[in-house]
């Protein structure tokens, strides 16, 4: 090669869009960031505008190599991982969107998931797509779109229209419409998708009536998507050969490659993640089966837990409270809090995600007195973080038949060293920091890359992996047992509460 040459990643999360350019050895050489909007419509919706995030991966692309000084040619290729469920619909013609993308916390589709499980789907779901019935998932936001804008139905119905989660609408777009394609993991998080002989299910797709033209076909998560057009990159066209949902790529980038190996990443939501091997492991305990990632025409399967409101629960207290300036000052007044731990927080902003699955719950607190402060309610906040994680490790335990020996952990709440600590303590496990908090970029870079013969295999990769801080637990078994049987509850008092209002 004459010039050196780069991965560059696109991951474009819930809140924010980035681009980063990582070198062969995995080291992140420039990260160019930009906001997206949250569209709040009505009380627990959420929606996006689709041609906005387009625009922010375009500006952060852009700096990105503008920072760095890389030239367009010396990118080897695109690997693009994403915030999962979003679902958008648009014109095949004009590639304009019909309707505003629906996010996946979004509960506007909760009516069609609840008849769904009166109906008695439940199990036939279940079985077929690993999933449970929620409006968290792509199918009843199809459906709702399908509904609610005038014509769409017919339209889809004659090939007119297009759906996409959102890796999907970002290939069409880098690709001028070149591309409509999707990947096993994506895929595996529509409610349509049927993970045991992976194609969209008939029988699912007749349930919600949508026609089968309007979805992308299915591929493996490493192979050529597409070239993008040169007027994107100044007179190149690169290839784009890695395409994951966003918690997939980060148990990539995590290299759990093997089964039981369980990774964390705290975000807006958290999800802890673990790697099942070749099989599907069905959950009898609310956890998610999902696809990990496809290569090579190997399958790996997942367990996933979906905790809907972590690092979102800081923000609640620094916009909604206004009890801190900045997220990162929780780990100073935390560790100021001399109360006996008896405050629980249960951040059911968006309802209770797993093991629970409750969209109907709301956010509660327990347990304060006269005497508590401000730095009391902080702790109790990150407390919630940590005692949501655990309910979703037990479970991955339970299920699995797999002891769980270190949590593997990034997103940026892991800068956090009181919820790092207080993590470790309550699962009586080490929690292992990986050196780059970007791990989900890293987890596309890394497929793109491999997908092009940037890396060899996954062995060399595994070359570039450096281990961050390790926190080790030293709590006693008395503490952590009645610490968490509180919490278990405060969460039981929040489910009960709602049937009172």
């Amino acid at each position: 090669m004459d010039k050196e040459q780069y991965v560059l990643a696109i991951d474009e999360g819930t809140t924010t869009t980035r681009a980063i350019i990582f070198d062969h050895t995995g080291k992140k050489i420039v990260a160019a960031r930009h906001p997206i909007r949250q569209i709040m419509p009505n009380p627990g919706w959420v929606e996006h505008d689709a041609t906005e995030i387009w625009n922010a991966v375009q500006t952060t692309i852009a700096t990105a190599l503008i920072e760095s000084g890389i030239k367009p040619d010396q990118i080897n290729s695109i690997g693009i991982a994403s915030q999962r469920e979003t679902s958008v619909i648009w014109d095949k013609k004009t590639g304009l969107p019909i309707h505003n993308a629906i996010v996946w916390q979004s509960r506007q589709t909760s009516k069609l998931a609840n008849e769904l499980i009166k109906d008695g789907y439940e199990d036939e779901i279940h079985q077929k797509t690993g999933l449970i019935v929620s409006p968290y998932f792509s199918a009843t936001k199809i459906r709702w779109i399908l509904d609610h804008v005038d014509g769409a139905q017919e339209r889809a119905e004659n090939g007119e229209l297009l759906f996409g989660t959102i890796n999907t609408w970002l290939l069409w777009q880098l690709t001028d419409g070149q591309s409509f394609l999707t990947d096993y993991s994506n895929a595996s998080r529509t409610m349509l998708f049927n993970i045991n002989d992976l194609k969209w299910d008939t029988s699912l797709l007749k349930l919600f009536n949508i026609p089968e033209k309007m979805l992308p076909e299915v591929r493996s998560n490493s192979e050529l998507f597409g070239t993008t057009k040169n007027y994107h990159f100044y007179g190149s066209e690169v290839p784009i050969t890695g395409m994951i949902g966003s918690q997939q790529a980060s148990l990539f980038g995590q290299m759990a490659f093997e089964p039981g190996m369980v990774k964390n990443t705290y975000g807006t939501g958290a999800f802890a993640v673990m790697n099942t091997g070749n099989k599907p492991a069905l959950s009898d305990n609310n956890l998610l089966t999902t696809i990990a990632y496809g290569i090579n025409g190997e399958i790996k399967y997942a367990l996933e837990g979906s905790i809907f409101v972590a690092g979102g629960a800081l923000q609640w207290l620094r916009d909604g409270m206004r009890m801190i300036k900045n997220t990162p000052d929780t780990d100073a007044f935390a560790k100021k809090s001399t109360s006996q731990d008896e405050v629980y927080v249960v951040p059911a902003f968006s309802g209770l995600g797993a093991p629970y699955w409750d969209d109907a719950a709301h956010g509660t607190v327990f347990g304060i007195t006269r005497g508590t402060t401000n730095d009391d309610f902080i702790k109790a906040t990150l407390q919630a973080i940590a005692y949501q994680t655990k309910d979703i490790i037990d479970t991955m335990n339970s299920d699995s038949g797999i002891p769980i020996e270190v949590l593997k952990v990034d997103g940026a709440a892991t800068k956090n060293d009181y919820l790092m600590k207080f993590q470790s303590d309550l699962l009586g496990i080490p929690l292992q920091v990986s050196s780059e908090l970007e791990t989900t970029s890293l987890g596309a870079a890394f497929l793109a890359g491999l997908g092009n013969g940037y890396w060899k295999d996954i062995e060399d990769i595994k070359k570039n992996y450096k281990t961050g801080t390790v926190y080790e637990p030293d709590m006693d078994e008395k503490t952590r047992d009645n610490l968490y049987d509180g919490w278990k509850e405060a969460v039981n008092a929040t489910m009960a509460f709602k049937h009172h209002r």
